[in-house]
């Protein structure tokens, strides 16, 4: 076989129908669009428009709410810190803080504050200092021997 005999399967790329071309083609002078009227014409998109109908989307109703003022939380995961502490990026004996849960790496920004959960196991005793936490959480910690305070959320920094 060489380049130039290479072709399709047979019926796996079907010809383009070239409307208005001709009536000898079935599909000239309009181009099976019909007589007048707005799809006739170039450049018409009538998604969801049903005839004058009301579209589906506004006869159902709306459900849900999203609060505006909602506060959201950097998440992170007793497993998580306890690998950032073995690796040494994170240091057990001092005080660890929402500013240096961010400094080393874990944390990519704050947002509102930090919400740590109780995915994981830790063994580490540590002293952490976070905006909001699991029950789950805070008695995990303090099964290992540390301490985990929760404070208020700044308010707007």
């Amino acid at each position: 076989m060489k380049l130039h005999e290479l072709r399709d399967n047979p019926g796996a790329a079907p010809k383009r129908t070239r409307v208005g071309r001709g009536p000898g083609s079935g599909k000239g002078k309009m181009g099976g669009r019909g007589i007048k009227g707005q799809k006739s014409r170039s450049g018409v998109a009538i998604n969801g428009y049903e005839g004058g109908q009301m579209p589906l989307y506004q006869r159902l109703p709306k459900r849900g709410f999203n609060k505006p003022n909602r506060k959201a939380f950097a998440v992170i995961n007793l497993g998580l810190i306890q690998k950032f502490v073995d690796a040494g990026k994170l240091d057990a004996s001092a005080a660890i803080t929402e500013d240096a849960l961010v400094a080393s790496g874990l944390v990519r920004r704050k947002l509102d504050g930090v919400r740590v959960l109780a995915k994981g196991e830790i063994s580490a005793k540590l002293n952490l200092e976070v905006t909001g936490a699991s029950k789950a959480a805070v008695e995990a910690v303090e099964k290992a021997g540390g301490s985990l305070t929760v404070t208020k959320a700044a308010a707007a920094e």
